[in-house]
């Protein structure tokens, strides 16, 4: 067992308005992401399965072209390679879990 406080973890700059948390496990990585309203992260791909829940707030998210509104409590998975895109619409927090585990997000 390994408890982590996730609240004395470093919240990374990683774009502008875009702050993200993350913790890996032996095949698993999971982040808590925080937009501000506006902030966009964008179009990408990666060889991981993603899971994002939006916690509070609302974001769009740009999949393979087509967009999609995540409000709270909204979950969108991702397979492997899928394009994505987000904005967000209003002030958000989000959790993503990615297997398997992305080794960039090292904690």
């Amino acid at each position: 067992m390994k408890l982590i406080d996730m609240n004395r973890l470093e919240n990374e700059q990683i774009l502008p308005g875009l702050r993200a948390r993350f913790v890996n496990a032996e095949h698993v990585s999971f982040a808590q992401w925080t937009m501000e309203a506006g902030a966009f992260f964008p179009l990408h791909d990666h060889a991981h399965e993603q899971i994002l829940s939006v916690v509070s707030g609302k974001v769009e998210m740009t999949v393979a072209g087509e967009k999609v509104i995540l409000d709270e409590g909204c979950a969108l998975v991702l397979a492997p390679g899928e394009p994505h895109a987000m904005k967000a619409l209003t002030d958000s927090f989000m959790v993503g879990v990615y297997h398997p585990r992305r080794d960039g997000f090292a904690k």
